[in-house]
């Protein structure tokens, strides 16, 4: 990140800010994506984050930070907007812009469910350092960083979140030849 950029912004430059702006909006919307699992959640989360970010800006103490402090407001834009939305159901939809082959569609589509359900279950403090962590690629001591939480903290958010998953997994798996069979003997 450009921290000269970060300084002009700072001191009012529009034009700097919308370069800083553009550079980080499409990985505040994919963080955000990935915490609300909603487009329209995403969406208003991103927009109230570069809000928030044209406003905090002159406060900013460390100019070299600016993307990990972007990252946190997107994170408690998040927040914020789960809890606005508390009823809210997700979209399920990946994102991906991959077309699956014939042959493991449908396999992905029962995959991509699971996890999805799995995911969902969460708490949003376990779905923030999983999405940081995993999706976004930040080592654990930077996602300490960012959400300004303790490092042991964030390894017990993601210790439990993925134990939750696995067992939301092992239970979905056992389940859905069940489903199969049901559906099987109905027909």
């Amino acid at each position: 990140m450009d921290t000269d950029l970060v300084v002009r912004a700072q001191e009012g430059d529009q034009i700097a800010f919308a370069r800083l702006a553009d550079d980080v909006y499409g990985g505040l919307q994919q963080l955000a994506y990935r915490i609300l699992r909603d487009p329209e959640l995403a969406r208003d989360a991103a927009q109230q984050t570069a809000l928030s970010m044209w406003r905090n800006l002159p406060q900013l103490r460390d100019p070299s930070r600016f993307e990990a402090w972007s990252y946190r407001l997107c994170v408690n834009a998040c927040y914020k907007e789960a809890r606005r939305r508390r009823h809210a159901i997700p979209v399920i939809g990946s994102g991906s812009h991959r077309e699956p082959t014939a042959s493991d569609e449908f396999q992905r589509v029962i995959d991509h469910d699971q996890l999805e359900r799995g995911f969902r279950r969460l708490s949003m403090d376990q779905r923030v350092v999983m999405v940081l962590h995993h999706y976004m690629g930040m080592p654990v001591d930077q996602v300490a960083a960012t959400l300004g939480i303790p490092l042991g903290t964030v390894k017990s958010r993601l210790n439990r979140g993925l134990q939750h998953m696995r067992r939301a997994l092992t239970a979905d798996a056992a389940t859905i030849p069940e489903r199969w069979h049901r559906q099987e003997v109905i027909r």
